[in-house]
């Protein structure tokens, strides 16, 4: 049996498949997520797996759960920092303050919190890896990406950073940067409106969330001398826009 794999956001999308991937990989799942039921289902059929039910905001709450992990549980080897999303496509005049905040305290504050809480489990094993869930959209913009492109700059910046800081430790930091992705991702941001939703996707390919759980693998499997930096992928259907330009 290999360690344990922690995963925020499991409850869906690239969580879920991480999870299960993972679990057929041989290790034991610490899936964090905010719904009883999907988390109560994971458990249900995948074996080795201790469930979080928490909101990644809740530093509190993120913090005591990790603190009171079952012993069989400690030994983490990867963090999956997955947790995140994105409100609206709206430009910044029009986004409400309440929805910036919320991606800010999801997209940064969480990663913060699970990455604080974890990394010193990892420090003392002098071994771990850990996956920062960036965008396309940290380094390439678009309107209506404000905040969110914004935030995931910023996963960007945090994971090669913490890099420096964890020389000596034996720690890998990989960001995985997707552009165009079918999961529940744009269900979230147009806030529940699936019609809406589904014509990002239409006659497209897109990527899936067992193609990002193939890279974490194939990450995992790398030599440990070896660190891949980031991994940015789009769909082959996906290039990058032109610049805009404004006419009179």
């Amino acid at each position: 049996m290999k360690g344990t794999a922690f995963i925020t956001g499991a409850t869906s999308g690239f969580g879920d498949a991480i999870a299960r991937r993972l679990s057929k990989e041989g290790y034991k799942i610490i899936a964090l997520g905010r719904r009883r039921d999907r988390l109560e289902k994971l458990v249900k059929e995948i074996k080795n797996t201790h469930i979080i039910e928490c909101d990644i905001r809740d530093k509190d709450a993120l913090f005591e759960a990790v603190k009171n992990l079952p012993e069989s549980f400690k030994d983490i080897e990867i963090l999956v920092n997955n947790a995140g999303l994105a409100l609206g496509i709206d430009g910044i005049l029009q986004t409400s303050v309440d929805d910036l905040e919320t991606m800010i305290d999801t997209n940064i504050k969480g990663l913060l919190y699970s990455t604080k809480a974890v990394l010193p489990i990892m420090a003392a094993r002098k071994s771990g890896y850990v996956f920062n869930l960036g965008s396309t959209a940290g380094a390439w913009p678009y309107p209506g990406s404000h905040v969110y492109g914004a935030s995931k700059a910023f996963v960007k910046q945090f994971s090669r950073n913490i890099r420096n800081d964890l020389k000596g430790t034996g720690i890998r930091v990989t960001e995985i940067a997707p552009g165009i992705c079918k999961t529940e991702f744009s269900e979230v941001r147009f806030k529940g409106d699936i019609e809406r939703a589904n014509e990002v996707y239409a006659g497209v390919e897109p990527i899936t969330a067992q193609d990002i759980a193939t890279i974490v693998v194939n990450c995992i499997n790398m030599p440990k001398h070896v660190n891949i930096n980031i991994v940015e992928l789009m769909a082959t259907a996906q290039t990058w826009a032109g610049l805009h330009v404004e006419k009179n």
